[in-house]
């Protein structure tokens, strides 16, 4: 174990407080009297939340009904009863556990008052809620505490899928990465000291006097569209933060901070700024877990698995887009030809659009107005032309270029065009994030009464090609965002219209709220990996705008003008990004269907060489990948040995009684010893377990 990680802080022990040296800054004080006054307007023990009696809430101490998941009931008080307390009386250790509480389908903390009847679920860190609110409570504590040792100003902070971040403004100054031991330490006796989580709702004038002393705050305080928004104490720290967050610091049992790095507040122009990232658990163990699991995940990053195996590369005078060797055009072109022949069973039609379009058509599309920045332009005559970042206008383009009629509905259109998107430099990993790539992008053009059909054959079409690729998924219902287009009748049709779907389909899905795209709302697909990661790859997306901006129609049945509804689909999505993670989840051991290294011949001797080659032409002509080991310098043993580590699915030994009697001896990457064969009989079995696209061909050989 290095050094840096037998150094695991162990943040759990004996309580003990931790005092702020010198005298309590005056927005803390406001912060204490602001919370008092919004506790007596509840007329009883509050949160800090505001509102009272007189605003429709029922009066303190109402009975109230409480209903749990599995149909138990408790009783309780409106304003008094907290979640913390229902986890209390419930016992079974579910109090210790518990971090946020789902009420009426709202997340809200613990400690927060019920406010009339009740359906309540108490989430732990299992849950995705759950380890959102743990990761945005730690960001908490290591944004105090960077202000503290180092005098820094927290700009921002978030919660991300593997831990969180928090940016830091430090004038000129940097976080070295000698200096990360000592802010864990300084976490660890911050955590320890059980600093409460406490929340105020407050005006926008009331938190622009709480938040002077920092101007970046202040800033994202004059985003807020609403009048009233939430802002926490912890310890010293004032952040402005929708939450919820944790009860207390002391929740935190183990954290680790990762790394430095610089960072731009607002993007490119702004001000300089350090960004430093972390985890965090419930205890050491889950610490020492993870850090297994980052180790697996390191032997099984697709960017050394690429380089190992010849598949792409990257290069600086092309940054963010992807050189594709032979081997891995054969991973990517494989994996497009399966969807291919998915599309061929289902009634799609492949199309191929243009790359450069006039920006009149974003503008058309809303994309211009919400997706500028991330469009790359090129001058051209007359007008400039913009590279295209999706493909959706150009299949509106398509669908309105001569009138339809409802007998060609639904109309199915599916495009592998190329697509740009000018993502930061800083964000550019791999294949995970690209500025170049494809996508097995569909859309369909339909009428509302085949919505339903369609969007349950899309979610069959997900469910076909994931269990091919060894994948379980996630589902998530995405709901209308701010800043959305249309109104909001048609989204709540079209939010309806997936919830039925989902509910039809069987298999157990969750909200998220205000995640949707801006022209409608979405069911997101997230994939599990082999290492337990969840991947965001798929989606479906219900869209009443565009066609509305496209003025699209089609002959109805009666002879009228009717609009159609558009559904956005992608199963892969990017298909760079499907191939870095296929790559990490079976670690370069790639199925034979999809594998750049089939089978690899081996000769015995040199005087077999001449056979060896003939061998591998007719697996060639076959359509198969075979390479050769004619290496006259290395025993058989370590050819066959070569050729399992380097993960070829299968290895033909040759020599000289496999010459003349035109077999080949064959063995898996496993070493099993499959036994002589003849080499037609080898070819037809190799490629009936290619074709079938098995995922254990070795053992089904």
């Amino acid at each position: 174990m290095s050094t840096r990680a037998g150094s695991r802080l162990l943040l759990a022990g004996a309580p003990r407080r931790h005092r702020v040296s010198g005298p309590e800054p005056e927005r803390l004080r406001l912060f204490q009297r602001l919370r008092a006054a919004a506790a007596e307007r509840w007329d009883g023990p509050g949160d800090g939340a505001g509102g009272g009696t007189g605003s429709g809430r029922l009066a303190p101490g109402t009975p109230i009904r409480i209903a749990l998941p599995g149909g138990r009931r408790l009783p309780g008080r409106a304003l008094q009863t907290t979640p913390f307390q229902v986890a209390t009386e419930l016992g079974a250790g579910l109090a210790q556990v518990a971090l946020v509480a789902r009420v009426n389908g709202t997340l809200q903390d613990l400690d927060r008052p019920l406010e009339g009847d009740t359906d309540l679920e108490l989430l732990d860190f299992s849950t995705p809620e759950g380890r959102e609110a743990f990761w945005r409570s730690s960001a908490c504590v290591l944004g105090a505490v960077a202000e503290q040792i180092f005098g820094a100003t927290l700009c921002s902070s978030q919660a991300t899928e593997d831990g969180f971040f928090c940016d830091v403004h430090m004038g000129s100054r940097t976080v070295q990465s000698a200096e990360l031991p000592l802010l864990e330490e300084a976490c660890a006796t911050f955590a320890r000291a059980r600093h409460r989580f406490e929340r105020l709702e407050a005006t926008r004038q009331q938190l622009a006097e709480l938040l002077k002393h920092n101007a970046f705050q202040l800033q994202q305080l004059e985003e807020v569209a609403s009048p009233t928004a939430t802002v926490y104490r912890c310890g010293p720290l004032l952040q402005l933060c929708p939450g919820p967050l944790l009860r207390h610091t002391g929740l935190i049992g183990a954290l680790r901070v990762l790394t430095s790095s610089a960072a731009l507040w607002g993007g490119a122009g702004g001000q300089s700024l350090q960004r430093v990232a972390a985890v965090a658990f419930p205890s050491a163990q889950e610490l020492e877990r993870w850090q297994r699991a980052q180790e697996e995940a390191a032997q099984r990053d697709h960017r050394r698995i690429g380089k190992d195996q010849e598949l792409f590369f990257f290069h600086k005078f092309s940054p963010g887009s992807c050189f594709f060797l032979p081997r891995g055009a054969h991973v990517y072109n494989t994996l497009v030809e399966f969807i291919r022949s998915e599309y061929r069973a289902r009634g799609f039609s492949e199309v191929v659009t243009p790359n450069l379009f006039s920006p009149r058509l974003w503008e058309l599309s809303g994309h211009w107005q919400h997706y500028s920045p991330h469009i790359f332009s090129v001058p051209a005559a007359p007008e400039s032309l913009s590279l295209k970042p999706m493909n959706c206008p150009a299949h509106c383009l398509m669908f309105a270029h001569r009138p339809r009629s409802w007998r060609e509905l639904p109309l199915r259109l599916a495009d592998f065009g190329v697509l740009h998107r000018n993502e930061p430099p800083g964000t550019l990993t791999g294949l995970t994030r690209v500025r170049r790539f494809q996508q097995d992008d569909a859309h369909i053009f339909c009428t509302l009464e085949q919505l339903e059909s369609e969007i349950d054959s899309s979610l069959d079409f997900i469910r076909a090609v994931y269990a091919v690729l060894g994948f379980s998924f996630r589902l998530a219902l995405a709901t209308r965002p701010d800043g959305f287009l249309g109104d909001p009748e048609t989204w709540d049709r079209a939010e309806q219209q997936l919830e039925r779907s989902l509910r039809n389909f069987g298999q157990p899905w969750e909200l998220s709220p205000g995640d949707g795209a801006f022209y409608g709302p979405k069911i997101d697909i997230r994939i599990r990996d082999a290492l337990g990661r969840h991947h965001q790859c798929g989606t479906i997306q219900l869209d009443f705008q565009m066609p509305e901006r496209f003025e699209l129609e089609y002959a109805s049945p009666s002879g009228g003008p009717a609009r159609p509804v558009l559904i956005h689909r992608a199963v892969l999505g990017s298909v760079e990004r499907m191939v870095a993670v296929l790559a990490e989840s079976c670690g370069g051991r790639w199925p034979l269907w999809l594998s750049p290294l089939q089978a690899m011949v081996i000769p015995q001797s040199p005087e077999v060489e001449d056979y060896a080659r003939e061998v591998q032409a007719v697996l060639r002509r076959g359509g198969l990948l075979a390479d050769l080991d004619g290496d006259p310098g290395t025993t058989l043993a370590r050819k066959i040995r070569r050729a399992q580590l380097a993960h070829y699915n299968f290895q033909l030994v040759v020599g000289r009684r496999e010459r003349q009697r035109g077999t080949v001896s064959v063995r898996s990457r496993e070493n099993r010893q499959l036994g002589e064969l003849e080499l037609p009989r080898v070819l037809q079995r190799l490629q009936e377990l290619r074709d079938s696209r098995v995922p254990d061909a070795e053992q089904r050989f």
